[in-house]
C-alpha cells in the first residue's frame, strides 16, 4: 500500500486568477498532491492552507471528465461543490465561515491536456450570485509525477 501511495504522489501547481470590478488577484500554488487517471475521468487532489492562519486547510478534488465537464469539491472552513461544465450554467452550493449560499457557476473554456503521466488543465469561468456577476476566474493546474 506504501509504494501505491507514493506512486501517485505527484507535483501540482496550482495559478487562480480572479477578476472583480476590474481588478486582478492572481494565487500560486506548488504541492504535492495525489493524481489518479481513469477511462474517462482524472482526479487531481491536494491539501490547500490558508495564507493567513496555517492551522487553517481545505482538502481540494478536481474530477476532470473528459474536455467539457470538472467539479472541484473543497472540504474544510470553506466548502463547496463547484460543478463547471463548458456553455452550461450550474447552481452550486458554497458554505462558508458566515454561512452557506447558492452560486451560479457558468464555465467558459475548459482545456484538458491530462494524460496518464500528468499534464494540464485550465479553466475559466465566472460566479454570479442572484443573477448578478460576482467574479471572472481562471485557473491553470499543472501535474508532473514527483521523482
Amino acid at each position: 500500500m506504501e509504494m501505491e501511495n507514493k506512486k501517485n504522489e505527484y507535483l501540482i501547481s496550482v495559478t487562480g486568477i480572479q477578476e472583480v470590478d476590474g481588478e486582478k488577484d492572481k494565487i500560486e500554488l506548488q504541492t504535492v498532491g495525489k493524481y489518479i487517471m481513469k477511462p474517462d475521468h482524472a482526479y487531481i487532489g491536494y491539501k490547500e492552507y490558508d495564507e493567513e492562519n496555517p492551522s487553517v486547510s481545505s482538502n481540494n478534488i478536481i474530477k476532470v471528465e473528459n474536455d467539457n465537464k470538472v467539479t472541484i469539491i473543497r472540504n474544510g472552513e470553506i466548502q463547496s461543490r463547484l460543478i463547471l461544465e463548458k456553455g452550461r450554467r450550474h447552481q452550486c452550493h458554497y458554505r462558508t465561515m458566515v454561512g452557506d449560499m447558492m452560486i451560479g457557476v457558468f464555465a467558459d473554456t475548459i482545456n484538458n491536456e491530462l494524460s496518464d503521466n500528468g499534464g494540464k488543465l485550465h479553466v475559466s469561468y465566472s460566479l454570479d450570485f442572484n443573477n448578478e456577476l460576482i467574479s471572472n476566474n481562471e485557473f491553470y493546474i499543472d501535474v508532473q509525477e514527483k521523482r
